[in-house]
């Protein structure tokens, strides 16, 4: 089956992301968004039921960076680090310049990368780094991430003025025959980067990690954090050259954006006697419950407001705000969820 040509072309990651009990229930928000799909939470193809201008290309945010520079892709949905990723390895490997850009932040999938030792009670990246080439002319480390890698242990290197010394690198699988005498051999693994530290098959690693429990049950210790990652949408800015294509991914990123701005977010309807109202602005007001004025529907004896409120917020609980709008004599206060909420236009990314 051949892409429509006019058709949206998204990055659909596969793994977690597409398991609706994990990856922060992206289908879920895609559906809230307006785009239904289907076959995505089975191992694909996916479709995209409900728009006929969106076409699902089913892969692994690890590629998307990549196919996204080529134009295979309009659109990805991936981490930040699988994309740092892939440019870092089109810079060093093919000296290939990709010019990426995140336009809207999903709010899910955060992760640290960080750089981990057999060092406790280390926590300082430039000693330990200057102590491993006091030993050494090679420095060896494991991570599923080796171009980061790479990037991260040069910055570290040229912070210390030794950069030009250990200049060289090499990508490898893990333990082959390593291609340099000198300067950084990363070696590319599949998951327990920890084991192998642990073990002495590297001198150091680079993990994702959200809690660092598993590092520390193995005895590690965290050095450095190189980078903070999250879902995201990713764009080749060149779309933008492309009137079609950027009608479409303005109506795909403003639905998208309705969705996540909603989240842990209700909208509370209650009346008031309209002598009341005055008190009821006043609270409102002094709670920051409405931006610009409080919505209001004005009857002959009794006033409707509605308000949205941030269910996450600690300051101002929801179970507080419903008990003082009791106290303040309202009536018929219903909680209602919210599935998308556009406050204008002025969305970054757009």
């Amino acid at each position: 089956m051949s892409i429509p040509a006019d058709s949206l072309i998204i990055g659909m990651p596969a793994g977690s992301l597409a398991d609706p009990k994990r990856g922060g229930n992206l289908i879920q928000l895609l559906e809230n968004a307006g785009f239904m799909t289907s076959g995505y939470d089975s191992g694909g193809p996916s479709k995209f039921t409900s728009v006929n201008f969106v076409y699902g290309w089913d892969g692994r945010p690890q590629e998307f960076g990549s196919q996204l520079g080529v134009k295979e892709l309009d659109i990805a949905i991936s981490g930040d680090d699988w994309i740092m990723e892939r440019q870092l390895e089109l810079k060093y490997e093919y000296n290939t310049d990709v010019k990426l850009e995140k336009v809207l932040s999903l709010k899910r999938g955060n992760v640290r990368i960080v750089g981990i030792a057999n060092q406790p009670g280390s926590s300082d990246i430039n000693e330990f780094v200057s102590g491993l080439i006091r030993e050494k002319q090679m420095i060896t480390a494991v991570s599923e991430m080796p171009y980061i890698t790479i990037n991260w242990l040069r910055r570290i290197l040229d912070d210390t003025g030794l950069l030009e010394q250990y200049n060289q690198f090499s990508v490898q699988k893990y333990k082959t025959p390593p291609k340099i005498i000198s300067g950084i051999v990363v070696y590319e693994t599949w998951g327990k980067t920890e084991s192998k530290v642990k073990n002495g098959g590297a001198d150091i690693g680079l993990e994702i990690t959200q809690s660092g429990s598993a590092i520390r049950n193995y005895g590690l210790s965290i050095i450095d954090t190189v980078m903070e990652s999250e879902t995201g949408i990713w764009i080749n800015p060149e779309i933008r050259n492309s009137g079609k294509k950027t009608e479409l991914m303005r109506m795909f990123l403003i639905n998208l954006y309705g969705c996540v701005n909603a989240e842990n977010k209700v909208m509370i309807l209650f009346n008031i006697k309209n002598e009341r109202v005055p008190e009821i602005e006043s609270y409102l007001r002094r709670n920051n419950l409405f931006a610009d004025e409080p919505t209001v529907n004005t009857g002959k004896e009794f006033s409707e407001f509605s308000i949205q409120v941030d269910c996450n917020n600690p300051d101002l609980p929801l179970a507080k705000i419903r008990y003082e709008l009791t106290q303040l004599k309202a009536v018929n206060i219903n909680t209602i969820p919210i599935d998308s909420s556009i406050p204008n236009l002025d969305i970054p990314g757009l």
